[in-house]
């Protein structure tokens, strides 16, 4: 088991430093701009979408997941983020051109920057990690599935917030996030 923690972790630490820190430098930036945020994603990458957006809700951001019954209509000035392996999952891409038409800022957390989602989108983070789909550009991985990307995807959407955190120090405090965090445990 040690073997595999290790090789595991190995392989997660290769994916996030082949990633462009100005990508995410920006994607924090969009992420301060935008009047609400709404997170879309399907599976598992839809799993790590609502780790995030509740990250953002105790970081004081205004943010849903597309979806959920209490998501109130897109406007302009929001921001639709998608995170998708593939960049191809067919409700993801409608979700983006919906949210172009509106005229909302589109973010997109993937693997695949000549995918269809990235087509509509004005921000990318482009993971280079394995996904179900095992392409030949993709690195190796022990690991089944996307199961790669979504650790990566995880990690790095985590270190975008604690990029902003930093940069707010002095107003967002842990004391002050857990004011945000469930109290009908």
């Amino acid at each position: 088991m040690r073997e595999t923690l290790d090789t595991i972790a190995l392989e997660v630490t290769k994916v996030i430093q082949a990633i462009d820190p100005e990508e995410t430098v920006e994607l924090a930036k969009q992420l301060k701009r935008a009047n609400s945020i709404f997170v879309a994603g399907t599976g598992r990458s839809g799993l790590i979408g609502k780790a995030f957006a509740i990250r953002m809700m105790h970081s004081g951001y205004s943010v849903y997941v597309v979806g959920e019954t209490i998501t109130p209509s897109m406007e302009a000035d929001d921001l639709l983020l998608i995170i998708s392996g593939s960049g191809n999952t067919g409700t993801l891409a409608y979700f983006a051109e919906k949210a172009a038409a509106i005229g909302a800022s589109i973010a997109l957390v993937t693997t695949n920057k000549q995918s269809i989602i990235a087509q509509y989108s004005d921000w990318i983070v482009e993971i280079p990690a394995a996904t179900k789909k095992r392409l030949s550009k993709e690195p190796a991985t022990i690991q089944p599935l996307g199961s790669q990307f979504d650790q990566s995807a995880h990690l790095v959407l985590d270190a975008v917030i604690a990029h902003i955190l930093e940069q707010e120090q002095m107003q967002k405090s842990n004391e002050v996030l857990k004011t945000k965090h469930a109290n009908l445990e």
